[in-house]
């Protein structure tokens, strides 16, 4: 199975919108493997991010990635990354359909509610900057087989 890092960031947790997000995931059957609410660091955000590094937003996400708590989770299923990046929408929450995450709560382009890893890879790297291996369960969920046609 499938894992992704997903960061509802300071805008989501400053408006109250952690459980209605949370619950987008949980609803289309994704299982919560971690779960953490923390301050990101200059030094990690930087890190995180640093792809976007010599472009001209680039200090201003870091600003804005510290600048309050944000909660981390870990996501893991068939798809888990093309799954979640549907579910959020379109990078500016003004261009997103309705019925994603971004599309029914943002209306900015730098306040866009969340960031999920946009590779295999990239979910690797993410998750391992803000979790140790020991935080995530191993263990299914015992519903799980009733998402993906394992039951019968």
């Amino acid at each position: 199975m499938q894992k992704t890092l997903v960061i509802i960031k300071p805008d989501a947790v400053q408006r109250r919108l952690i459980g209605k997000v949370i619950s987008r995931f949980e609803e289309k059957g994704l299982e919560i493997i971690g779960l953490k609410m923390t301050t990101i660091s200059e030094k990690l955000a930087k890190e995180n991010y640093s792809i976007h590094n010599g472009k001209d937003y680039f200090e201003k996400l870091i600003k804005f990635m510290t600048s309050g708590p944000v909660v981390m989770l870990v996501l893991r299923g068939e798809n888990t990354i093309e799954v979640t990046r549907k579910l959020m929408g379109a990078t500016f929450g003004y261009e997103a359909t309705p019925g994603t995450i971004r599309g029914d709560f943002a209306m900015s382009k730098r306040f866009n509610l969340i960031h999920g890893s946009d590779s295999v890879e990239s979910a690797e790297r993410e998750i391992s900057l803000f979790f140790e291996n020991g935080d995530l369960m191993q263990n299914k969920q015992s519903g799980v087989k009733w998402i993906y046609d394992d039951a019968v």
